[in-house]
């Protein structure tokens, strides 16, 4: 199981990843595996918009994520991204997000349900073609980024998993630490073997591929 770095440490992501039995890292240096969790909203000025609907922004965060981006990608280690971290993906490599969307943010407090559909590859062969996840989020991907294939889409377009074509990238909109352990439904896919399927997997991201 490969050694995970949070790029912020989150209790949800840190029993998430201890179920699954990744260990964690606490320096980048240590790290096999660069995690970008969930959040407030990528700053517009990243993707050359104004702020619009954009809300709990923390740039000095995103400075720091994109920076790590970087250097994971540089030294040929993995970059998994969960919500806020496929945005932050879709941005480093050159897209643009949806400032802000509607159905798909918490209801009351509580994530919405909602089917997606997926591209042949790793979900499918995890959930098959048609599975329900959580969703917990207001901005989405707009124009893709620069070598970023889309391998799941909710029924309304918005794009829910992506992949890089050549680079160790793979990340999601829904969130798979919220389906697992305490939070398992029964109602939804479980998380935790999206997890370890993707903290097991080698440095090569083609067997996520194939269009949504």
């Amino acid at each position: 199981m490969k050694t995970v770095y949070l790029s912020v440490r989150l209790k949800n992501y840190e029993n998430a990843l201890a179920l699954v039995g990744a260990p964690l890292a606490e320096t980048p240096e240590n790290a096999d595996v660069l995690l970008l969790p969930g959040g407030g909203d990528v700053h517009p000025r990243f993707y050359g918009r104004a702020i619009g609907g954009a809300a709990d922004i923390d740039e000095a965060r995103d400075v720091r994520e994109l920076a790590l981006v970087d250097e994971f990608l540089r030294e040929g280690k993995s970059v998994v991204g969960i919500c806020r971290g496929l945005q932050l993906i879709n941005v480093f490599f050159g897209g643009t997000l949806h400032r802000h969307i509607l159905g798909h943010a918490q209801e009351r407090g509580r994530d919405r349900l909602h089917v997606v559909h997926t591209a042949p590859g790793l979900l499918r062969a995890l959930y098959g073609a048609r599975f329900t996840v959580n969703s917990a989020h207001h901005q989405a991907v707009e124009a893709l980024g620069e070598g970023l294939q889309v391998l799941a889409c909710a029924p309304d377009g918005t794009v829910e998993a992506i992949a890089h074509e050549s680079l160790p990238v793979f990340a999601v909109q829904w969130h798979p630490e919220r389906l697992c352990g305490a939070f398992a439904r029964s109602d939804a896919v479980d998380g935790a073997r999206l997890l370890s399927a993707l903290l097991r997997q080698s440095k090569k991201s083609k067997e996520f591929l194939k269009k949504c």
